[in-house]
């Protein structure tokens, strides 16, 4: 009978990539808000957003990645973790599994750069009260302005209502114009550096380049590396191996003579009709 850590990996190892980026958006927000908010860490969570100054990016430039991952509050995570899914559904049935990944992270990467730049540009502008950034916004926008572009006239049906595809992504950016000057301004210019970036990926895409092939080089320099030290592991690990302290085709040979000596020994004592097939079989091998 499995046990429950043993079903929990199974049900893990069988979502796919969008699934997997909803469980860890939720067990980021779950660990961020009971376990470090209440174990005197404070709510600020510095260490996971990411900040509008270039030093402490350029400090901690993990946050670059982690504030994608991080939400302050359960409606904001809900929210884009539902959008999420019910455009992963459409997106997994078109392109492959690993192309989702690299849209989304590279959407989180353009969306912090745009957050980081423009504060810098204009330090006194339309970013000047805004705090740390947080939110999957970015990488969720990024791979809905891919479809949009990748398939424009692609037909969509929301309840009884039936439009092309790049009208969703035409509405997002209409309405996210408005919300620049909003109290979430920073959030905003998020979304447009994740628009961009699902906009020039899905051109080149088209065109049969893939924006995100490095992402892939490193996965593979990474998995290469793995399996060359778990290589050498087993070569060093046999080479080393001892038997009764000696190496083993020293063992081999030892044993060997061992078995030739009983059964000639038996010989000796009760004759050659006494052995076994198998023992005269071995016998026999042994004296080619």
């Amino acid at each position: 009978m499995k046990s429950l850590n043993q079903e929990i990996r199974d049900k893990l190892v069988r979502l796919n990539v969008f699934e997997k980026i909803i469980v860890v958006n939720f067990v980021v927000y779950v660990f961020t808000s009971i376990i470090l908010r209440f174990s005197g860490f404070g709510s600020g969570l510095e260490w996971l957003s990411l900040s509008k100054s270039a030093y402490q990016v350029i400090s901690m430039p993990w946050t670059l990645i982690s504030y994608g991952f991080t939400h302050y509050s359960f409606s904001h995570l809900f929210f884009n973790m539902l959008v999420l899914y019910f455009f992963g559904r459409s997106f997994s049935n078109l392109f492959k599994a690993d192309l989702c990944l690299k849209i989304y992270l590279l959407g989180i990467l353009s969306g912090g750069f745009a957050f980081v730049m423009v504060y810098n540009i204009f330090p006194s502008g339309i970013l000047n009260t805004v705090g740390p950034l947080v939110g999957a916004s970015a990488g969720v926008r990024s791979l809905i302005i891919f479809l949009c572009v990748y398939y424009p006239n692609k037909e969509v049906r929301f309840f009884t209502f039936q439009f092309p595809l790049k009208y969703i992504g035409i509405a997002l950016i209409v309405f996210d114009f408005p919300a620049l000057f909003s109290q979430n301004s920073g959030g905003i210019v998020a979304h447009f550096g994740g628009y961009i970036l699902g906009y020039f990926y899905a051109k080149q895409f088209q065109k049969g380049n893939d924006m995100g092939e490095f992402i892939d080089k490193v996965s593979t320099y990474f998995s290469r590396s793995k399996s060359n030290l778990k290589t050498a592991y087993k070569k060093t690990n046999k080479k080393n191996t001892s038997f009764a302290g000696k190496k083993k085709e020293e063992f081999d040979r030892f044993t060997h003579q061992k078995q030739i000596d009983l059964i000639l020994d038996k010989i000796s004592k009760s004759g050659y009709e006494s052995l076994t097939q198998a023992e005269k079989d071995f016998l026999f091998r042994a004296g080619k």
